[in-house]
């Protein structure tokens, strides 16, 4: 089985972010980068298809020399090898047409992403890549089963879960209960610096979709106040209008 697992760089979550005088972008300067914990997941689920049916995990990234960080920590975690694709300002459009290209070069049998990024949360890049390849596709994985030629997925849904199956080639986006990241072993961080990552620049270009106007702080939250009794409590609340 040939698994491609594309993943992208985000701020790591517990990072301070600070919105940059533009308006625009946001400070850059001391912010920690890690790789997607949904795509952490999915490169986690595609070693555990690779260790029970044999065959490649390739780890793939859209962006500069600045992804190498996020692919290594994907080869030292056990997968094979990297592809770097040389594109900027990539939105989940842009991300799923050069991801065809690369797909269609290789021949993969299965696409392993997660559902979403945590910076962005657009939750796209999955459902688009299969549509432009018209391939089957279970999003929000919590469970995966692979005999044979079926891929049988438990997907989290508002009402509980529901299991659903097609025939490879496919496209799975994982959720967060579908497995716990292994860390990195030393060893693997050792072979990981040897293993090929390999660089390519698209033919064509995809100007993105989504245009950014500006980001906006969230407003702070109003401090709370107690209550000595359920009627204060009551009044409280109708003089806010909520009741």
């Amino acid at each position: 089985m040939k698994i491609l697992v594309p993943i992208k760089r985000v701020p790591d979550y517990d990072s301070k972010i600070v919105i940059d005088i533009s308006g625009r972008g946001y400070e850059t300067k001391n912010i920690k980068w890690i790789m997607n914990p949904f795509d952490e997941i999915a490169v986690e689920e595609a070693l555990r298809l690779q260790e029970k049916h044999g065959g490649e995990v390739v780890i793939c990234s859209v962006g500069g020399p600045e992804v190498e960080k996020e692919i290594r920590h994907g080869l030292a975690m056990g997968a094979d090898r990297g592809i770097i694709i040389e594109a900027q300002d990539a939105d989940s459009f842009a991300v799923a047409n050069y991801l065809t290209k690369i797909w269609q070069e290789e021949k993969f049998d299965l696409l392993i992403c997660g559902k979403q990024a945590v910076d962005s949360d657009r939750n796209q890049m999955g459902q688009i890549f299969a549509s432009l390849l018209d391939l089957p596709i279970a999003t929000f994985a919590s469970e995966v089963l692979v005999e044979g030629e079926n891929v049988e997925v438990t997907r989290e849904i508002d009402g509980g879960l529901l299991t659903v199956s097609f025939a490879l080639p496919g496209v799975i986006t994982c959720d967060l209960r579908l497995n716990e990241p292994r860390y990195a072993s030393l060893p693997g961080i050792m072979k990981a610096k040897k293993k090929e990552i390999k660089t390519v620049t698209p033919e064509q270009k995809f100007d993105p979709k989504i245009k950014l106007i500006k980001y906006i702080e969230p407003q702070k939250k109003q401090q709370g106040i107690f209550v000595e009794s359920v009627d204060e409590l009551l009044s409280k609340l109708k003089e806010r209008k909520v009741i």
